[in-house]
């Protein structure tokens, strides 16, 4: 039975979790402005299968039209085509916005989630001292040595020092 009750429990936790996390994306979601919905909304398209084919669809139509090759059409951008060119050049310069567009909120939505959990981590790194402390204090009164790892483990650990020798040893790019 404490198995069940248990699970029900681990099993609650994770659908509070769960239920957090879709909290955090809806309010990821619902802050976008405008211009965002709508550069989010090009971004989907302009990666997807349905925006290949109707460029394939209209490109081939344009030189179709363009080529001499149907009877009693007039071309209007005879070979080389350079007014598809433009166009061409021209929807290349707004797609490659949108997604520099999509790819900084995406950065910024990044740097919030690896916010996140940083606070997470040095709560839970605090969390585990604390309780490390607690079972030194156990043992010490139980007569039991816990251990070097322990002993070291249970120590505060200054997140400042310790960036500082990440910066010392990781190669500068």
């Amino acid at each position: 039975m404490a198995t069940r009750r248990s699970t029900e429990q681990e099993c609650r936790t994770i659908r509070e979790n769960i239920e957090a996390v879709v909290r955090l994306e809806e309010g990821f979601d619902g802050n976008r402005s405008q211009v965002q919905r709508v550069a989010d909304a090009i971004g989907r398209f302009a990666g997807s299968i349905p925006f290949v084919m109707l460029h394939v669809f209209v490109y081939g139509a344009w030189i179709i039209a363009n080529s001499r090759v149907v009877p009693g059409l007039r071309p209007f951008d005879p070979f080389p085509f350079m007014l598809l060119s433009m166009v061409v050049s021209l929807e290349a310069i707004f797609l490659s916005t949108f997604v520099l567009i999509v790819q900084n909120r995406m950065s910024q939505r990044a740097d919030q989630r690896a916010h996140l959990d940083l606070q997470i981590n040095l709560l839970a790194e605090k969390e585990m001292t604390l309780m490390l402390q607690m079972l030194q204090r156990i043992c010490t009164r139980l007569g039991v040595r816990p251990g070097e790892q322990v002993e070291e483990l249970s120590e505060e650990i200054s997140i400042e020092d310790l960036a500082e020798q990440l910066r010392a040893k990781l190669p500068v790019e």
